[in-house]
């Protein structure tokens, strides 16, 4: 096991080197980089003067060598520019260049500037991915015995009324997406001009005071949408142990239909569904972008929107950052979780 988790953990850093230079690649484009000069110094600029620009910032160094400095792998630039300035990455808003250090990058823990909140980018991520813990706490409250409970009761009798029940609410709250359900539950519980204004407040208020009022309809709607999937996989899984040999000898054995659940197809059913549940993680770090949008609430994916629109580089490559661990980590642990669930697989 250890040296699986070992060769795990290198296969993960260079997928995520990969991933964040890809990332780096698109963001660091010369149209963006034309965009930003554009946006931080004048809209009129002509291409000499937003060569220039970029020129004195380190921007038109090589690809290669400017991830190496936002990583933190090579030293940060020095450069006098055409306007006479000297300017550094390492030195600069709060910093003089005889105290700054030589390397600033991520593995330093210098995530850059963000243009938009004028604030440290791991400042920003570090205050919008709690916000989005919470919500993601929450729906995992909801969202997974709710599925759970659906799948069982749904694969315990194959083919019944309450399997085709579950399995069309199931179908049905996966075909909706967050923003159809979101604007209805808006439009029909927490909207007065249709007369059922149950949900007073917005999720904007969550963000200092969380009560059900204002935090019960975000939850439900990411709940929904993810609940069904979880749900099919957890019944499906379930409708196959069912039909398992060891199944039939139990009940030749006069054991009860609750106990055969219970004690002999409940764990086995829930092999292939922790692995769906640990996959979660990440679809919600990065799928909640809609409903945080919808609801105004400032949390994570509220933040990849805000530094999309404003082609916020630095706060898009911290985001990503955050994005490739969150998704790379709860690949591990489920595959960890995996071969601990099910002893007939074995590790070399």
């Amino acid at each position: 096991m250890a040296t699986f988790i070992l060769r795990r953990t290198g296969t993960m850093i260079l997928t995520a080197l990969c991933l964040t230079f890809i990332v780096f690649f698109l963001t660091n484009l010369y149209p963006n980089l034309e965009k930003l000069a554009k946006t931080q110094g004048n809209f009129r600029m002509s291409d000499e003067e937003v060569a220039s620009w970029l020129g004195n910032r380190g921007f038109l160094q090589p690809m290669p060598v400017k991830y190496g400095q936002w990583l933190g792998i090579l030293p940060g630039y020095v450069i006098r520019g055409t306007d006479g300035v000297l300017r550094g990455k390492c030195f600069g808003r709060h910093m003089a260049r005889e105290d700054a250090p030589r390397f600033c990058g991520v593995l330093q823990g210098d995530w850059g500037y963000s243009l938009r909140f004028k604030d440290e980018v791991r400042a920003i991520v570090g205050v919008r991915l709690g916000l989005t813990g919470w919500l993601m706490l929450m729906v995992m409250a909801v969202m997974v015995p709710g599925a759970l409970v659906m799948g069982v009761l749904a694969g315990m009798r194959e083919g019944s009324r309450l399997d085709r029940t579950l399995s069309t609410v199931s179908i049905v709250t996966t075909a909706t997406p967050e923003y159809v359900s979101g604007v209805i539950f808006i439009a029909v519980f927490a909207s007065s001009a249709v007369g059922l204004k149950w949900f007073k407040g917005t999720a904007t208020a969550a963000m200092n005071d969380m009560t059900f009022q204002n935090f019960a309809l975000p939850v439900l709607t990411i709940s929904l949408y993810g609940m069904g999937y979880i749900a099919r996989m957890t019944r499906a899984s379930m409708a196959e142990v069912m039909t398992a040999q060891y199944i039939r000898t139990a009940r030749l054995k006069g054991v009860g239909f609750a106990g055969i659940v219970m004690k002999h197809a409940l764990r086995n059913a829930l092999i292939a569904p922790f692995t769906v549940i640990m996959l979660q993680f990440p679809w919600l770090l990065n799928g909640v972008v809609i409903t945080e949008t919808l609801f105004n609430y400032k949390g994570f994916g509220w933040a990849l929107v805000e530094a999309a629109g404003n082609n916020d580089i630095e706060l898009l490559l911290g985001i990503s950052v955050v994005s490739v661990i969150v998704v790379l980590s709860t690949q591990l642990i489920s595959d960890i979780g995996y071969v601990l669930l099910n002893p007939r697989i074995r590790v070399s």
